[in-house]
C-alpha cells in the first residue's frame, strides 16, 4: 500500500469518526455554509439493525460479548460515481445518510478542502472542546484518596 494511500485511509478514518459522533443538525448546519453537495443516488439504504459490541475482560484480557448495540447504515453514489459508505450509532437515517455523502464528497480531491474547512473540522472543534467540558465537570468532582499509615 502506497503512502498516500495510506494517508487517505487515515483522513478518511478522521472524517468518518467525526461524521459518527455528530447528530444530524449539527452536519445539516455546517452544510449550509459548504459548497453544495453533488446529487446522489441510493445504494442501501437507510437501514437501522444490530450488532454485537464485543468487550474485553480487564480492557484488555479474553473478549466477550457485552450486548447488541443499534446501527443505522447508509451507501450512496454521487453523479461521478464516487461511493460513500457511513454507520452511526442509533436510528438516525438523517445522519447516516448525510455522512455517507459527504464521505463521497470528501473523496474527491478538489472538492475535498472546502468540506474539511466548512464541515469537518468545525464539527471536529466542537466534539474536542465538549470532550474538555466534560473531563473538566468531572475533575470538579474528583476526591482524592490517601492511605495513612498508623502511628504505633
Amino acid at each position: 500500500m502506497s503512502d498516500n494511500a495510506m494517508v487517505t485511509q487515515a483522513a478518511r478514518r478522521r472524517w468518518m469518526g467525526v461524521l459518527a459522533r455528530a447528530d444530524a443538525d449539527a452536519i445539516a448546519i455546517r452544510l449550509a455554509e459548504a459548497p453544495a453537495l453533488p446529487r446522489h443516488i441510493r445504494l442501501r439504504g437507510p437501514e437501522t439493525g444490530l450488532v454485537m459490541a464485543r468487550g474485553r475482560q480487564g480492557g484488555d484480557g479474553a473478549p466477550f460479548n457485552l450486548g447488541e448495540m443499534t446501527v443505522t447504515r447508509c451507501s450512496v453514489r454521487l453523479a461521478d460515481g464516487a461511493v460513500g459508505h457511513a454507520y452511526v450509532a442509533g436510528r438516525d437515517a438523517r445522519q447516516a445518510e448525510l455522512a455517507a455523502v459527504l464521505d463521497a464528497a470528501l473523496q474527491d480531491p478538489v472538492r475535498r478542502p472546502a468540506l474539511l474547512s466548512a464541515v469537518i473540522e468545525p464539527l471536529a472543534e466542537a466534539q474536542a472542546a465538549r470532550v474538555t467540558r466534560e473531563a473538566a465537570k468531572a475533575a470538579a468532582t474528583r476526591v482524592e484518596f490517601f492511605t495513612m499509615a498508623t502511628m504505633r
